[in-house]
């Protein structure tokens, strides 16, 4: 019998002080790696860019020295740091020793800043609960204050001198910390790429980088902003003059929400060389777009299709303009701001923002319907070099998808001598889905369940072989494996290494548009789900990189409610879903029960839970980064024994009432 961990009132704690950066650094930036590193630097600076972009100062001064510790240098109000009535506190513990606090906070109250790239109050903080060291020296209201810390301890307190000079400003100057971030090593081209960006699109900061180790001293500065930048990338094989304009507005996300602030500066031009998309956001860098992403590809394409159609452009029965075509000649930045700004994570790699996408949609519609009519030459020989993109990508997909047909007759052959394999119907990539269902009983439900237009499934006889512990030779000689790699179509990624029959991989071989692993929600479920995983991990890592692989969540509950004579069944994922059904329901009599396997399931439910595109729980498999991919695989499956105890210690006790006790 399992020996059941204590879980009780004494078993919950909270970090505190430092150790909520120090021990979780991933929380805040994003992952404890250099990636991280540099994003706790980014927050440093960004803080030096609000005060700049305010119009307090045009230089900010990075240098960065042989041992990897930072310096920081603005030249504007200086962060206050002196005693808050308000907070009855002094400020420069708020700004330095407590998360989610700062001066951006005061955009509520109509305070310091109207647009700010810092606004979640964690930066200066977190990084200063980071690093080895970290040195804060303010010139500010005719006084010098300083404060000096030690892995986010304060030494010393505040000290406060009276200045009688002009200067004013911060200085932070700090080294990263190994314990908390595996490498603090941050490139010189890093340093070089965000300084550049951020002078693109604060039109006039001049960004100075002094680099210790290489002897380098830049200076980035661009008087004419984004607009300039689009002037530079576009070189001599312009299609027109760089088009750029702004504009501010003001909305909200959702009817219940408040209004908040939007401007944007937008610029573009047309190159057939030299294509290139940014998108900035309160000065961030948007690596992954959304909303202003969306905003451009709908607008584009919703106004080259109309100019196209108004003027006769396309042939007869041809498809409309897609933005893949647009974005092959198109160069445009946009700069956004808002006093709201919905991010996807701390990191601020993209936005949401609803009004932001609605906004930004409009004024460029707006702004291209006027540009096609008071520059008709040019863009007119702009849609028809659109056009020609469009032909040229159509004329290749086309012998892409013939070579693909040609060759997909031998791969159903191959279909037709895979054991309990059941096909689908259509052959149209784009649509087919292969579900991966633990043994034939799952197998009955699942087909029974799906629909058989577009829905295969594969069963798995037993459980799979664990590939990150077995040589290649196992590999190929399991049969389970090898028919589902056949089943795939494209190949394996093995640099190097024997393949026997299998072609190397090729990602335009596969002929499923979604691969879903489908397990019972209980403990070897689980089990099998992770070595598929780690299959696919192994064999073919391009299919979790493009994103190709996903998990169906089956329920852990069902729960009945009969009231008033009828009688309806909700199904929950979890404990909190199941106690938040309970809570929402009226009188009545209640029937709880866990859910059963996949292969005791009715076709209806199973239809309704896990195969319907409209109502199933479907998540898709992507890689946070190499390495953590790589311990986590090692923890669960591979060689760490050490690791797997101290996670079946600190996570066991999650699963105990899945397990078979007697």
């Amino acid at each position: 019998m399992a020996k059941k961990q204590r879980y009780d009132n004494e078993s919950i704690s909270a970090l505190k002080g430092a150790d909520r950066v120090r021990l979780r650094p991933s929380v805040i930036f994003g992952s404890d790696d250099l990636v991280g590193c540099q994003h706790s630097f980014f927050e440093i600076l960004s803080n030096s860019i609000d005060e700049a972009r305010e119009g307090y100062g045009s230089l900010i001064t990075v240098t960065v020295f042989k041992d990897h510790a930072i310096e920081v240098i603005d030249e504007g109000r200086g962060i206050p740091l002196d005693y808050n009535k308000n907070e009855e506190r002094y400020n420069w513990e708020l700004v330095y020793c407590e998360l989610y606090a700062g001066g951006k906070y005061a955009n509520t109250s109509g305070g310091t800043y109207n647009y700010s790239l810092g606004l979640n109050g964690l930066g200066a903080c977190a990084t200063q609960y980071a690093s080895e060291f970290f040195d804060v020296s303010v010139y500010r209201d005719g006084y010098h204050y300083e404060l000096h810390f030690e892995k986010g301890e304060n030494i010393g307190g505040l000290k406060k001198t009276e200045y009688k000079g002009k200067k004013q400003g911060t200085r932070q100057f700090w080294k990263p910390d190994r314990e908390v971030f595996t490498d603090v090593s941050i490139p010189l081209d890093y340093f070089q790429q965000v300084l550049r960006q951020q002078a693109i699109i604060n039109a006039g900061v001049t960004f100075r980088l002094i680099h210790e180790a290489s002897g380098l001293q830049e200076d980035y500065i661009y008087p004419d902003g984004i607009k300039g930048h689009v002037e530079e990338l576009l070189g001599h094989d312009a299609l027109c003059e760089p088009v750029y304009f702004a504009r501010e507005g003001r909305g909200k996300d959702r009817q219940d929400k408040e209004e908040y602030q939007v401007k944007a500066e937008i610029s573009y031009a047309f190159s057939n060389s030299n294509p290139g998309i940014e998108f900035y956001h309160n000065s961030s860098w948007l690596e992954y777009g959304g909303s202003p992403e969306r905003a451009t590809r709908s607008a584009f394409v919703a106004e080259f299709d109309r100019y196209a159609k108004e003027q006769n452009m396309y042939q007869a029965e041809e498809s409309k303009i897609s933005f893949k075509d647009i974005e092959d000649s198109l160069v445009i930045i946009i700069s956004s701001f808002s006093t709201f700004s919905s991010y996807e994570n701390q990191t601020k790699k993209a936005i949401n923002n609803r009004y932001i996408q609605a906004f930004l949609t409009e004024i460029l519609r707006e702004n291209l319907r006027v540009w096609f009519i008071e520059n008709q030459k040019e863009a007119h020989r702009i849609v028809e070099q659109i056009l020609v993109n469009k032909r040229s990508r159509e004329n290749a997909e086309k012998q892409r998808l013939s070579l693909k047909k040609k060759l997909s007759g031998q791969i159903d052959n191959i279909y037709h001598r895979v054991n309990n394999f059941v096909d689908c119907r259509t052959k149209d990539i784009n649509r087919r889905e292969l579900y991966i269902v633990e043994g034939n009983s799952a197998l009955g439900s699942v087909k029974m369940a799906r629909n058989a237009e577009f829905q295969a499934v594969i069963p798995l006889r037993g459980k799979i072989l664990n590939c990150l512990k077995a040589n290649y030779n196992q590999i190929f000689s399991n049969d389970i494996i090898m028919d589902l790699i056949k089943l795939l179509g494209c190949g394996i990624h093995i640099e190097g290494k024997k393949k026997r029959d299998l072609a190397e991989f090729d990602m335009d071989g596969l002929r499923w548009d979604k691969i879903i692993i489908c397990t019972d929600a209980d403990v070897d479920g689980f089990q099998i789900r992770t070595l598929i995983l780690a299959m696919f991990y192994r064999l073919t890592p391009k299919l979790i990189e493009e994103g190709k692989i996903y998990i169906v969540e089956s329920p852990l509950f069902e729960i009945s409610h009969k009231s008033k004579g009828k009688t309806k069944t909700y199904f929950a994922y979890s404990d909190k879903e199941k106690n938040d059904i309970i809570d929402s329901l009226g009188k009545g009599k209640l029937h709880i029960q866990r859910s059963k396997g996949l292969g005791e399931n009715e076709p209806d439910m199973m239809w309704l839970t896990t195969m319907n595109p409209e109502t199933r729980r479907l998540y898709q498999v992507f890689p946070e980064d190499e390495e953590s991919v790589r311990e986590c695989f090692d923890t669960l499956l591979g060689n760490n024994l050490e690791g797997r105890k101290r996670y079946i210690a600190e996570n066991g006790h999650k699963y105990m009432d899945m397990l078979d006790v007697v």
